[in-house]
């Protein structure tokens, strides 16, 4: 038994070497039929003009915002809304609200009105005839004094009790006019402040009627300057999710105070609203040339320059930023939505070393090339330097070396049939 075991284990050591042997002939005979299909470029040296690609949508630069007008009361509901794209010009009415409950207002606020403008008159005229009563009750004590002091001039000739009667009447009469004319002036400052309270009332309404009259005015948005009409998306809806695309506003629409209805865009101020990925913006920057290719002016090419870039946002998974692009030189054929691609040039590398954006390869925080090696391709690390949409500059290689320009593995695992996934990267 032991002499039988010492037998067999040779051979199964040699059947599994011979295996072994078969696959890494197997392996190199797919791998250079696989090399040999293999699409591959030459890494070139020259100069590399860097750029950034995204797509945007034109819009106007000085663009006029229409919204809703505080009206301080519930939502309001559109009663007319021109058509998008509909061309508008100074003073044109885009938009009006259904006016019922402020018209219904701007009555009652009228009526009070008039009922305050009734009793500030009644007031007045109260008061202009109690002070010409006091007037004439002062002007008859002033008669009386004047007459009690003719008398009490008469005292050497008249006895001394009538002389004493007089002085005593004159007294009298001395004491009611200064009470007159005390009560005259309170009862002018009281006259003068209860038709005050009414001109205060009055006033008040009145400023209801006002501010009725202007949220009626207030209620038509009319264009400031000549331009197309961009209707805005109607954000008031239950239910919001990602990826949902809102209907523009229509006739019948409830809107909430202070939400954009309409847009008039500047027809001489064009700029690009582009997102772009975070990784780009380190590479961006305000006044950056850029190529503006609008899909629905086939054959134009605009140019522009970064006006300015906004803040990032979305999941930390596919972070993106708002940038505008200004356009330097538009034509008449543009309009507000239009789809646009735009091309930013960051920057350009004199003397470069790059290749295609193809043939760069990123596994396991290793970046690489497939480089030819005799029949075969091999992966070579390099260091990356700076990446384009098209081109990737990098160090570590040797102009006119030829680089493939997919994986080997792959292709071989494509021709056997087996599945990329499983293909091991081979050790540089």
């Amino acid at each position: 038994m032991k002499r039988k075991t010492l037998v067999v284990a040779p051979l199964v050591l040699l059947m599994a070497a011979l295996l072994g042997w078969g696959g890494f002939k197997l392996y190199q005979i797919s791998t250079a039929e696989a090399a040999a299909t293999l699409p591959s470029t030459t890494v070139k040296r020259s100069a590399v003009r860097i750029a950034v690609t995204a797509k945007g949508d034109l819009q106007g630069g000085k663009s006029e915002m229409l919204s809703a007008p505080m009206t301080g009361g519930g939502a309001l509901v559109l009663k007319y809304l021109r058509n998008a794209g509909e061309l508008v010009n100074e003073g044109d009415v885009v938009a009006e609200f259904d006016t019922t409950e402020q018209a219904y207002a701007l009555r009652e606020a009228e009526a009070d009105l008039a009922e305050a403008d009734q009793q500030v008159a009644q007031a007045t005229a109260d008061n202009l005839a109690k002070e010409e009563e006091d007037r004439l009750s002062l002007v008859q004590a002033q008669s009386d004094v004047e007459l009690a002091e003719l008398v009490t001039r008469k005292n050497p000739l008249v006895a001394r009790i009538d002389a004493r009667q007089a002085e005593l009447r004159l007294a009298s009469a001395r004491d009611r006019l200064s009470q007159l004319q005390k009560d005259l002036a309170d009862r002018k400052a009281t006259s003068a402040a209860g038709v005050a309270i009414q001109v205060a009332a009055r006033n008040k309404v009145k400023m209801a009627a006002d501010m009725a009259a202007r949220n009626i005015a207030s209620m038509t948005l009319r264009a400031k300057s000549p331009g197309y009409v961009a209707i805005q998306s109607n954000t008031n809806v239950n239910i919001i999710y990602t990826g949902m695309k809102l209907p523009p506003f229509q006739v019948g629409d409830t809107v909430r105070a202070g939400m954009a209805v309409a847009q008039i865009p500047d027809l001489k101020d064009w700029v690009v609203a582009v997102r772009t990925g975070e990784l780009d913006r380190g590479h961006m920057a305000a006044g950056q040339a850029a190529e503006i290719s609008v899909i629905a002016v086939p054959g134009k090419v605009f140019h522009g320059k970064v006006q300015s870039m906004g803040g990032t946002s979305g999941p930390s998974w596919n972070r993106t930023f708002e940038c505008r692009i200004s356009i330097d030189d538009p034509s008449p054929e543009l309009r507000p939505g239009m789809s646009a691609r735009v091309v930013i040039t960051t920057g350009y590398i004199e003397d470069a070393l790059w290749v295609p954006s193809q043939a760069l390869f990123e596994s396991d925080g290793r970046t690489f090339v497939y480089l030819k090696s005799g029949e075969t391709f091999a992966p070579a690390d390099v260091k990356l330097v700076e990446k384009s949409e098209s081109q990737v500059v990098l160090t570590g290689l040797r102009a006119g070396q030829v680089v493939a320009l997919a994986s080997p593995q792959r292709q071989a695992a494509k021709k056997s049939g087996g599945s990329s996934a499983t293909q091991a990267l081979p050790k540089p």
